[in-house]
């Protein structure tokens, strides 16, 4: 992210309303469009144009990078919901041409210069919540009412649906899908989709691999390694190792890296 606009003044071109309050330690870059009763705090850096609703509060230690648009009463950079939180600096950081809609809140990191860091092109609906720490890749789609807990990473062209609940910690894979009201408490695979009350897998991502390009060969070896994985009967290491060893290609290669990768574990078939 270029952040050399962040000791720049509020620029020229900048729209600001005369009921928003901005402080004077905060950059605004141009082309930025900020609405009527925002607030924008010191050490804000916001990136050229960036468009800002009524009653959108950014925080203290945020940077938005451009071309951003934020709906009304979101709230970036609010203090982490941790009883270990101390007060000290901590960041957001967000980068290019998110959508983040109405009432949704981001926290910053809980940790002493620690941050929570949203990449770009993500499409984040309304009224949820994204805790202290998350990692959010690119290309994602969080839908209203999700919240994900402190620690939460998800790689790029995730679909996380309305009403999911993820626990602290827990990976979201590439092009995985949680579908609405999952409770997530372990690491989901890339390609998956993920359903139940207690996030079982329940099939591959078909819709959204296609529309990412795959083609029929790279869906086919994801369909093995899947099926290897949740269908053969085999113990978890011995599935791994015959994913890496029978199934060619990247897609493959990253579902077994995924899951050799994880400390809480995937989501497993009801019952198992």
């Amino acid at each position: 992210m270029d952040l050399s606009y962040v000791f720049m003044p509020i620029d020229p071109s900048a729209v600001v309303a005369e009921t928003a309050r901005v402080h004077p330690e905060a950059s605004i870059g141009p082309g930025v469009r900020v609405g009527e009763f925002c607030v924008i705090e010191s050490e804000v850096a916001i990136g050229a144009g960036c468009s800002l609703e009524p009653g959108v509060f950014v925080k203290r230690w945020t940077t938005l990078g451009e071309r951003n648009a934020i709906s009304a009463g979101a709230a970036l950079g609010t203090d982490p919901f941790d009883k270990h939180f101390t007060g000290e600096r901590s960041y957001l950081r967000i980068g290019h041409d998110n959508v983040i809609r109405e009432h949704f809140t981001i926290s910053r990191g809980t940790a002493p210069e620690s941050a929570t860091v949203i990449g770009n092109e993500n499409y984040i609906m309304s009224s949820g919540h994204i805790a202290h720490n998350c990692r959010i890749g690119d290309g994602n789609v969080i839908a209203s009412c999700a919240l994900l807990a402190g620690y939460v990473e998800v790689e790029d062209l995730a679909f996380i649906s309305g009403g999911v609940a993820i626990h602290q910690f827990c990976k979201i894979g590439r092009l995985a899908m949680v579908a609405g009201n999952t409770g997530v408490s372990s690491d989901v695979p890339p390609f998956i989709t993920c359903a139940g009350y207690r996030g079982h897998p329940a099939g591959l991502n078909l819709v959204g691999m296609r529309r990412a390009g795959y083609d029929a060969e790279q869906i086919a070896a994801v369909k093995k390694a899947y099926k290897t994985l949740y269908h053969s009967g085999l113990l978890l290491e011995e599935a791994l190792a015959r994913i890496e060893a029978e199934i060619e290609g990247p897609e493959a290669r990253s579902f077994a890296e995924f899951i050799r990768r994880s400390e809480r574990g995937i989501c497993r078939p009801r019952g198992r």
